[in-house]
């Protein structure tokens, strides 16, 4: 078995799958993020109360903050082999392209959808990166550790920073773009497209980035206006 499992991997279908599956994980994720986000407009106690559930998940069994970092630890690792994954099929691919034969729309097609998973997953990459020293370290949030999360959400997206705002929501979209493509390209993956399926997962397919991006979109616009406080 410690044999087999490189083997796959090795091949194009393996590092698809390892994709997929990956992304599935980081899109179940992101739906759960994005729900415990929304809990802001129930309101600051609401909010908070989520917040330090997510860290005492499991207690008194187990230490304070255990789960929540096997899901860091889980969430690392999908981030990891999925882009590591991606890199490799996009090198495979450019070094196995044939001849190009394919019509000029279909190729502007695929090199649009290539472009915006390359750059938009480099800008992710940031952004993630951004987030994680803004309200996991409390690195560059305006009201730091000393504060309530509620707190440093509504700071973070305050009227005077609408450059935060603007930057969070072009990352967004971005995952938005990212997501549509991916979990269309997932459900080929998986063989779940066939000619009967095809509409009906495109539309699941964009439905499902659709609403994942407004509820994130949702909080720092809602801030940043003052609809939230």
């Amino acid at each position: 078995m410690a044999i087999a499992i490189p083997a796959i991997y090795r091949s194009t279908v393996g590092k698809k799958a390892v994709m997929a599956v990956t992304g599935g994980v980081l899109v179940l994720y992101l739906v759960a993020h994005m729900v415990g986000n929304l809990k802001i407009f129930m309101g600051a106690e609401d909010f908070n109360h989520y917040a330090h559930w997510l860290r005492t998940i499991g207690e008194p069994a187990v230490p304070r903050r255990t789960v929540l970092t096997l899901i860091e630890v889980v969430l690392g690792v999908s981030v990891i082999l999925h882009m590591w994954s991606a890199v490799s099929l996009g090198k495979r691919a450019a070094h196995a392209r044939p001849v190009k034969y394919q019509s000029k729309k279909k190729s502007n097609a695929q090199g649009y959808a290539v472009r915006t998973m390359r750059y938009g997953g480099v800008i992710i990459a940031f952004y993630i990166i951004w987030h994680l020293l803004d309200l996991t370290f409390f690195v560059v949030n305006p009201k730091g550790a000393d504060a309530t999360p509620y707190e440093r959400m509504v700071a973070d997206f305050d009227p005077s920073r609408w450059y935060i705002t603007l930057w969070y929501v072009v990352a967004i979209l971005l995952v938005g773009l990212h997501l549509n493509h991916g979990i269309w390209s997932a459900f080929q993956t998986l063989g779940l497209r066939s000619p009967r399926s095809h509409n009906a997962l495109r539309g699941l397919a964009a439905t499902t980035a659709a609403l994942i991006t407004l509820g994130f979109i949702a909080v720092p616009v809602s801030i940043t206006f003052g609809w939230v406080s």
